[in-house]
């Protein structure tokens, strides 16, 4: 009987079908070369795998110093009136990142003892947040101990092994603008006990940004900086994602180095660059001086306006008016007003304007020795730089009185002795017209106008002064930039330095 040829015929379509299946589904067979090359790319992905970055209690990463060898401890060497113990790491080949610690957490022990009549300990330990693809973070913490409280504080600090450099926390930003944008995050996010007022986009405020070890950016405060010190450390965590916009090129470096587990991690050498640890400047350091303003150029008639005995508590209306005209001006500040309003000092800072030194408590200098002239003037120097973060060069006797040893004192301190050139006399007379007429009338190209914002005749009479000297065309700069560099010791009294000892200076205030 003959086969059944339709039946036959299926089957070997379906044994056909089958195999095409099988073949398309089996990987296909690679030459050798090949075949070693994909062993290779797939065992080099799993050796690259990191190990998980560790993360302290606080959230922020952490690095175990023993995978640091040879990192070793040693301690601030300060001689002062209160207990002193501050540590922090020297690293292999890490030279300038040693200096620069050195000087800095100096200059804190030292701030803190001036600032503070009862100043009793200042304490400092460290750890590591990163230490990996030539990228240290070193986070300091200090304990300081005066007559009233105990605050605990943060800084971090960031080092490039190849070229020396050292980062404040606010060098891992863009710039300035990417700074005042996450002073806005956190102006969002920080709780309720937060002091209205009291942040603003300077790098003092931002001294300690780490991260967590999922890349997202921790801010810490120290206690008592933004809020009451019973409140402890304020922290506001700013996600990754929302943070990447506002990272330096550095920044997401320092990123990427934290959020990675490290095993071992060396300095090979020192860098061929001869650094002695100087930060580089981070967004929220501001200068007294425009670039962009030419004092000296024939075109430009600039006029100083300057305000003692401050801050007031009707400062605040002064910088609104001045930030409406653009207007920049120096502030002669006091020690006790500064220690009432230390969130003004901050805004006037902040707003570009000029900090000088007016004493703590307005004495005569000129009937002080040396002893006296630098005890009035070095916690007002102290008070400044522990709120800004700025170091003022610039400095102005109450009264005008000067002498040969407080010209001895400011040389030595590094600032320049700033009298006037016209003198509205607000203190004595409280009306708010005589005053603007005074300060309008007396403006000419080069002038130091003496005005004390405490009083509220002359917080009224800014407005009407600033729109007059705008309208007439004067560019209202600080008084450094009206003098260029003024020399420590010397006394000036315009846009023209005066050489000898400023006498008759008219009475202030």
């Amino acid at each position: 009987m003959a086969p059944d040829r339709p039946v036959l015929a299926a089957a070997i379509a379906v044994v056909v079908l089958l195999g095409l299946v099988l073949s398309a589904t089996r990987p296909p067979v690679l030459p050798e070369d090949e075949v070693i090359e994909s062993i290779t790319r797939n065992a080099a992905v799993e050796t690259d795998d990191d190990p998980p970055a560790e993360g302290s209690e606080e959230g922020m990463t952490v690095v175990d110093t023993a995978a640091l060898p040879g990192t070793e401890e040693t301690s601030v060497d300060y001689e002062g009136d209160s207990e002193v113990a501050v540590a922090y790491p020297v690293i292999p080949n890490a030279d300038p990142l040693t200096d620069f610690l050195d000087r800095t957490l100096t200059d804190q022990v030292h701030a803190f003892d001036a600032a503070n009549p009862g100043a009793a300990s200042f304490e400092g330990e460290w750890r590591l947040t990163a230490a990996r693809d030539g990228v240290v973070g070193v986070r300091i913490t200090t304990t300081e101990t005066d007559s009233e409280e105990t605050r605990v504080g943060h800084s971090t600090y960031w080092y490039e092994t190849d070229d020396g450099s050292v980062h404040g926390s606010s060098g891992l930003l863009a710039g300035q603008d990417e700074l005042a944008a996450l002073n806005d995050l956190v102006l969002d996010e920080v709780p309720d006990t937060v002091s209205t007022g009291s942040l603003y986009p300077i790098s003092v405020l931002y001294d300690s940004l780490a991260f967590s070890p999922e890349g997202d950016l921790i801010v810490e405060f120290d206690d008592g900086q933004v809020a009451p010190t019973s409140e402890g450390r304020v922290d506001v965590v700013i996600e990754r994602e929302e943070a990447e916009e506002l990272l330096s090129e550095f920044g997401v470096r320092a990123r990427e180095a934290a959020t990675k587990g490290v095993e071992e991690f060396t300095v090979a050498a020192a860098p061929e660059a001869e650094k002695d640890g100087t930060g580089v400047a981070s967004p929220g350091e501001f200068s007294p001086v425009d670039d962009g303003i030419d004092c000296a150029d024939p075109e430009t008639r600039c006029v100083a306006l300057t305000y003692d005995d401050g801050p007031g508590g009707r400062t605040s209306e002064l910088l609104d008016t001045l930030a409406e005209y653009d207007a920049r001006a120096t502030f002669f500040v006091t020690g006790h007003p500064v220690m009432e309003n230390p969130f003004t000092v901050r805004r006037t800072y902040a707003e570009g304007h000029e900090l000088a030194n007016h004493t703590l408590s307005h004495p005569d200098l000129a009937t002080l020795g040396a002893g006296g002239v630098r005890t009035n003037l070095e916690p007002v120097q102290a008070l400044v730089y522990r709120e800004t973060g700025y170091t003022m060069d610039l400095m102005r006797p109450p009264y005008g009185s000067t002498d040969g040893t407080v010209a001895q004192v400011t040389e030595e301190m590094g600032m320049a002795q700033i009298l006037w050139s016209v003198d509205t006399n607000d203190w004595k007379d409280r009306k708010a017209g005589v005053v603007a007429d005074r300060a309008v009338d007396g403006a000419s190209d080069g002038a130091i106008i003496l005005m004390h914002d405490i009083h509220d005749s002359t917080i009224d009479a800014a407005r009407e002064i600033v729109r007059e000297l705008d309208e007439q065309g004067y560019t209202m700069v600080t008084v450094s930039q009206l003098l260029g560099t003024p020399k420590p010791g010397h006394s000036y009294v315009d846009g023209v330095p005066e050489e000898d000892e400023a006498e008759g200076a008219a009475e202030d205030g």
